[in-house]
């Protein structure tokens, strides 16, 4: 930063001050870790001497949250993959079943933008095809945050939910599978071959999400296809239809790297995940409403009966428990 260059190229000098702060703020909790055990052993020498039992609870209150702080510290050391501190760009997709799974993919939909509400994280919906009578066909996010991949590559998969179902006039038991898929936002100067011009099929279209008033207004939604390899992406997110096309060209580069790595890999399973077809047997994880409550990670084995709160964003247990879990695997 005190080259005399520094600021000739401002997004590079921009992305070296966001990385500049994140080492920032990981050198700043690790003293306030620091301060704290310090502060314990002085709580602990005076209850040595004075026996004081309030002394005791407060530096039991004490070593609980420092543990529960140095728990969640430990596992951002954990994601230090290529690419885990990259933005995430997450896409759901209901599996068969109609309105039922097309819901459940909308519920998916709030329970990670919540999740990343909470973490700070920004999202932004680049694309988005509404549900025949409700929910969603299709929902492409980008979530911008330090690690969102790192954290967000533990939801790939496919979710399957069991409840008596709100479009059942006979309130019956229904069960329905939606798929998470989730990619790094590959940055520019990432070796994914070149992409030529004449290998893509460029189709604008109006845009049919909730948005201004410029939905359907205009064609500013933009659809890029891949021709080699069939990829498609596309981004209604933007008014302009150039910064649409710009955004569908970064996930184009994103899905094409992902299509690279799985090419070089032995076993697809090890970048796919778990997910395989949108259907019964194939889910990481299952979320019963009915007849009793819990949220089950088929991977780790993590639990809890906390429906609520799942779907409302706390997805930090089993999140940590398969990150653990990566990390044990044999090589």
């Amino acid at each position: 930063m005190g080259a005399p260059d520094f600021w000739d190229d401002n997004e590079r000098a921009q992305k070296t001050i966001a990385e500049l702060n994140v080492i920032k703020s990981v050198v700043e909790e690790f003293q306030g870790f620091t301060n704290a055990f310090e502060d314990i052993q002085v709580m602990v020498e005076l209850e040595e001497e004075e026996s004081d039992a309030g002394l005791v609870k407060d530096i039991e209150t004490g070593i609980a949250a420092l543990v529960k702080k140095l728990e969640s510290f430990e596992l951002g050391l954990l994601l230090n993959q290529p690419y885990d501190r990259l933005n995430a760009i997450l896409e759901l997709h209901p599996g068969a079943g109609g309105t039922e799974s097309q819901d459940w993919a909308e519920m998916l939909l709030r329970m990670y933008r919540r999740w990343a509400e909470k973490r700070g994280y920004k999202v932004e919906v680049l694309d988005y095809l509404p549900g025949d009578e409700a929910g969603v066909k299709s929902v492409t996010l980008q979530i911008t945050g330090f690690n969102a991949y790192g954290y967000l590559k533990a939801e790939k998969g496919v979710h399957r939910l069991v409840r008596i179902s709100p479009f059942d006039a006979s309130g019956r038991r229904h069960t329905s599978f939606a798929s998470c898929d989730v990619m790094p936002e590959i940055e520019d100067d990432t070796d994914v071959g070149e992409i030529r011009s004449e290998d893509l099929k460029i189709d604008t279209y109006r845009a049919s999400g909730a948005g201004g008033q410029h939905i359907n207004t205009t064609d500013s939604a933009v659809r890029i296809t891949h021709i080699p390899t069939g990829v498609v992406v596309s981004c209604q997110q933007e008014r302009s239809q150039i910064k649409n096309r710009e955004k569908a060209m970064k996930m184009l580069r994103s899905k094409l790297y992902e299509r690279k790595i799985e090419e070089q890999l032995k076993h697809l399973a090890e970048i796919r995940g778990e997910q395989s077809d949108i259907a019964w047997g194939s889910q990481i994880r299952s979320y019963v409403f009915h007849p009793y409550s819990m949220v089950k990670d088929h991977r780790t084995s993590a639990e809890t009966g906390n429906v609520g709160a799942v779907m409302d964003g706390d997805l930090d247990t089993f999140i940590d428990a398969y990150l653990r879990h990566q990390i044990r695997k044999p090589e």
